[in-house]
């Protein structure tokens, strides 16, 4: 695949709406938690489910959309290179398994809950509910991590890519000369 100016352009646009998203979120009622925290929501990163469209633009915009909010983020270089590995691999494995759509946002998540959540935010958050006590701490925010990806990507995500994937949507997108993938027949 040959990257040309519109694909540069479309890469600004992903890393830009990724991170304008977690902004705009870090300012909502839940603040900075909903998108640093232990529990975490990261709404944008339903775009990650656009790799199974556009590819390597998402890959590469939602991976430097991710450096960017994880550099003003209070977490530092581990969240920097590992939350955007984390985005790096979720949406390579999106667009990878795009001719399966919904199995392709289920398997987009699961990298972020193991490399985020598993890997390294817990040593961050050590509290543990008393609840979940009887759970290390790495076990407790990879399942949050992990049901919080589920729901961007392999819920909100999907969704997304279902609308885009209309005729109605990405024929006028083609038409333009955006280079939309093909699934595999």
């Amino acid at each position: 695949m040959k990257f040309d100016t519109r694909d540069i352009s479309l890469t600004v646009v992903f890393a830009a709406l990724y991170a304008l998203i977690n902004i705009v979120q870090s300012f909502s009622p839940f603040g900075n938690p909903s998108i640093y925290g232990p529990v975490q929501l990261r709404i944008s990163d339903f775009l990650i489910a656009l790799a199974a469209l556009f590819g390597m633009p998402v890959i590469i915009g939602v991976t430097a959309g991710c450096v960017v909010v994880n550099a003003i983020g209070p977490i530092g270089p581990l969240d920097i290179i590992f939350g955007s590995l984390a985005n790096l691999v979720a949406s390579s494995l999106v667009m990878i398994l795009r001719k399966h759509k919904l199995l392709a946002c289920i398997a987009g998540s699961l990298p972020i809950g193991v490399i985020v959540g598993g890997g390294y935010l817990w040593m961050f958050y050590p509290y543990q509910p008393t609840e979940l006590a009887f759970m290390p701490a790495w076990v407790t925010t990879l399942i949050s991590i992990l049901v919080s990806s589920l729901i961007a990507i392999a819920v909100i995500g999907y969704i997304v890519l279902q609308i885009f994937n209309r005729p109605a949507i990405i024929e006028p997108l083609k038409s333009r000369g955006l280079k939309v993938l093909e699934e595999d027949k």
